[in-house]
């Protein structure tokens, strides 16, 4: 009797531990690559068509106060990493710190169990000199487009779990990281996976190589309208696999960008008649329409148009619809967020800049954040969601100064303190 109740306790106890590990969700990061609120329907955007963006916002929560770094790279190590750049001595480009390597979010969904994938766009090692770079940061699986060695979109070319893949003279990029990621999705359903998709959409070309880089079928580079709405379609085919599979409920979704929408993009290439000189790319301007005014690119820039980006949260299992959440948030939060909403364990030694917004996720709680932070080019800012500081102690009141056009200069007593409390937290930065 005694083995019969310790057999039926042990069942029992495996059941529950099952039954625990089954109800983990599943988690699909989504960064597309220079997109800013201005080009999205949902955030008031009126040039491109996003129908299903929109519908995931309208699905979901959608927040107004997401704040990137300027530019892709420096963005991307903290979004891994849960430490600003600085933290890590600001690598250089197409570089990701060695120290960091067990810490980041890859590492930490792996060792909680989960079935890890990356696809799309790395940029954070020249892939072909270090082929399991995806594989030492926690990544199971992974398609990556070769960063400043061929191209991304028409005839890509991509490294597929360290191996350079053949056979995509014909086919579009940004279908290829999909079809790898649906693929991943449907061999891992039965257990808890993290779908990490770093989109090549809405980047321009690859402008550095000896040779430019094949055109679409128009006959010359996809335009910015174009990649838009491709990347719309391609996020729409992730979630009409996850609804298909049965996975939805129990997946949380996660869409943002790395940074705003560019001032320009290539739209073609011409030959330089001189070999000792690279070919002349034609770029054209990108300004986006967004609740009735005309909004130019602001890629590159600490402004709004540079950092302030799209954030959409979809669970339809947890997140009640239609929500618009107006938390504080910034790329070091996405670590720590992930993690408690999968119960993993954090780094262990490591100070994180990140704080949790997985209590707005679930429950319709604040986040604990008070101020947001972003660097570009040794300056940097720290706001909260009115007041903005420049580190040269310039001023902006952006909720009636949105394109920072003049700094507070006759000081009320609401800028006062704004400053004042500004200026306590850039100090304990210890920039």
């Amino acid at each position: 009797m005694r083995l019969l109740f310790t057999l039926i306790a042990i069942s029992l106890t495996v059941g529950v531990v099952n039954e625990a590990q089954a109800v983990r969700p599943n988690i699909l990061l989504i960064m597309a690559d220079d997109v800013g609120v201005d080009a999205l329907g949902c955030y008031g955007g009126e040039s491109y068509a996003t129908p299903r963006l929109d519908s995931l916002a309208e699905g979901g929560m959608k927040f107004t106060h997401c704040y990137s770094m300027p530019v892709c790279h420096p963005t991307r190590i903290t979004l891994m990493t849960g430490r600003y750049p600085f933290r890590t001595g600001n690598p250089k480009w197409g570089s990701f710190p060695r120290e960091e390597e067990q810490n980041n979010i890859g590492q930490v969904m792996k060792r909680a169990g989960y079935a890890t994938a990356v696809a799309g766009k790395w940029q954070i090692c020249m892939m072909k000199n270090d082929l399991d770079h995806a594989q030492r940061l926690g990544f199971d699986e992974s398609c990556l487009f070769g960063w400043h060695e061929g191209a991304r979109y028409h005839s890509p070319f991509i490294y597929q779990n360290g191996k350079l893949r053949d056979g995509l003279e014909d086919r579009y990029g940004p279908d290829v990281y999909v079809e790898f990621l649906i693929d991943f999705i449907k061999r891992n359903q039965s257990q808890p996976f993290f779908a990490y998709y770093p989109m090549a959409l809405c980047h321009d070309v690859t402008d550095d190589l000896k040779n430019p880089v094949p055109f679409g079928s128009d006959g010359h580079y996809d335009t910015f309208k174009q990649m838009a709405e491709a990347m719309d379609v391609r996020v729409g085919r992730l979630i009409d696999t996850l609804d298909r599979l049965g996975l939805r409920n129990n997946t949380l979704v996660l869409f943002t960008t790395d940074n705003g929408t560019p001032k320009s993009y290539i739209h073609s290439a011409e030959s330089n008649p001189d070999p000792k000189k690279k070919d002349k790319y034609i770029r054209i301007p990108v300004v986006s329409r967004q609740n009735g005014k005309d909004v130019p690119g602001g890629k590159g820039l600490l402004t709004n148009g540079g950092t302030n980006v799209p954030l959409i949260a979809s669970w339809p299992g947890r997140i009640k619809p239609s929500q618009v959440a107006d938390d504080l948030v910034d790329f070091s939060d996405f670590l720590p967020t992930l993690a408690t909403v999968t119960e993993a364990k954090l780094p262990t030694g490591v100070s994180l800049d990140g704080h949790s917004f997985a209590a707005r996720l679930v429950d319709g709680q604040p986040s604990s954040r008070t101020w947001a932070f972003a660097e570009h080019g040794k300056r940097y800012w720290v706001r909260d969601r009115r007041w903005k500081l420049y580190d040269n102690g310039k001023l902006f009141d952006i909720a009636s100064d949105p394109r920072e056009e003049r700094p507070i200069i006759d000081r009320s007593s609401d800028a006062t303190a704004a400053k004042t409390q500004l200026t306590v937290v850039m100090q304990s930065l210890d920039y």
